[in-house]
């Protein structure tokens, strides 16, 4: 899911709402098995629905009986610097207190390397780093870099969410809807912890493709658990070189850990990113999982640590290559435009930012990942045979790199 997921939730939850899991519907065209516009506002407008009255009772009780959610928008506490873990055992539902702590280590340490290496590419700006605590347990840490040599706007998201959530909210949670309450009685509200790490990046140079990652730790209440996340990278340009290094290292990646883990992995990510009323992707994919519990947790934590530590093998040697390329005012335009896409992506389809926003979360958190400039031109066209209209065949017909 997107790099506001986490924080979404902690909006979603406090106001009893819940987001969405649209089912993917058969639509022809180029872009097989993605839901339309019309279904896609359909299915958020009777979720919605469906979450306000399911929140009004429960059990019969009235909404202000119901157990405390303890997370919202005026939950956060702002501290000079957070605690060594925001992991505390006996906070949460019962589950692998282990697994969560080692979780939020491992993404602290992603966070710490991934934005030093960062900064050395930029070789200007520096990470601004915010911290908050909530009485309940967990917090977060936001660092952004801003007006840098070489990115516009970098922020990469740490949070451990700790709450409770409507039956509807954790069902949508899940890729697939899987029910992840059995056995509890109508109408109450299940206890969860959430730990992720969040990131999207905005270079300056048109060459230099946009790139975002997530991944998350999500448990329960009876000790259900589940891993999600993923890496994708947004071009304005085709470079395929440079989408065979992209894609290629997450394959070795995948490959360490399950050969079947890339092809199914690449093609979630084609199938997720996609801007339906455009009837074309976002970027040019990567790998994207959700709900994943096949198999030991142990394996899996192993999987995402690789993968979140790959980003800068990954995406690092792209922007160094690229980085100082001469572009033109046209090219510049044209990558200005694509970021309106990535605007329209994910204020329009992702979940977790249009939960977030419509339940008062934590502005600057859900919109971190949104450039700073962007823009819409009427009715663009890209000239036929032109660099343009390359990359707008990648976005329209999936590729094999």
């Amino acid at each position: 899911l997107s790099s506001a997921l986490l924080f979404a939730i902690s909006a979603v939850t406090a106001k009893g709402f819940a987001p969405i899991a649209t089912v993917p519907t058969s639509r022809t065209g180029s872009l097989q098995g993605t839901a339309s516009p019309i279904v896609e506002k359909e299915s958020f407008q009777r979720s919605l629905l469906a979450a306000q009255l399911a929140n009004k009772k429960t059990n019969g009780k009235k909404a202000e009986d119901a157990p405390p959610v303890n997370i919202g928008w005026d939950s956060h506490k702002p501290v000079d610097k957070a605690p060594d873990s925001l992991v505390r055992p006996g906070d949460g539902p019962d589950g692998n207190y282990p697994m969560r702590a080692r979780f939020e280590q491992m993404i602290r340490e992603a966070q710490i390397s991934i934005t030093d290496a960062i900064e050395k590419i930029d070789g200007k700006a520096t990470f601004q780093e915010d911290s908050w605590i909530r009485a309940n347990g967990g917090g977060g840490m936001s660092r952004v870099l801003k007006d840098g040599a070489v990115f516009e706007k970098a922020g990469v998201n740490l949070s451990v969410v700790y709450g409770s959530m409507p039956q509807e909210a954790l069902q949508a949670a899940t890729e697939r809807g899987v029910d992840r309450a059995k056995g509890m009685a109508p109408g109450e509200r299940v206890p969860f912890f959430a730990c992720g790490l969040s990131c999207v990046m905005h270079p300056r140079n048109p060459h230099c493709p946009t790139m975002h990652f997530n991944y998350r730790y999500f448990e329960t209440d009876g000790g259900v658990w589940w891993f999600g996340g993923g890496t994708d990278i947004t071009p304005a340009y085709l470079n395929e070189d440079d989408m065979r290094h992209f894609h290629g290292t997450y394959k070795e990646v995948c490959d360490r850990h399950d050969p079947e883990f890339y092809p199914k992995f690449k093609a979630w990510a084609d199938k997720y990113f996609v801007i339906s009323h455009r009837n074309e992707t976002r970027g040019l994919g990567g790998i994207f999982f959700d709900d994943l519990n096949d198999r030991e947790p142990e394996k899996l934590f192993e999987f995402a640590k690789d993968a979140v530590n790959s980003v800068v093998p990954a995406y690092g040697p792209i922007i160094e290559a690229h980085k100082d390329d001469p572009f033109t005012e046209h090219q510049k335009q044209w990558q200005l435009m694509r970021r309106g896409r990535y605007v329209e992506f994910n204020l329009v389809y992702d979940r977790g930012t249009v939960f977030g926003l419509k339940t008062g979360g934590r502005i600057e958190s859900i919109l971190m990942s949104l450039p700073e400039t962007a823009r819409w031109e009427y009715d663009h066209h890209p000239e036929p045979g032109s660099p343009e209209a390359d990359i707008m065949d990648a976005f329209k017909h999936a590729r094999e790199w």
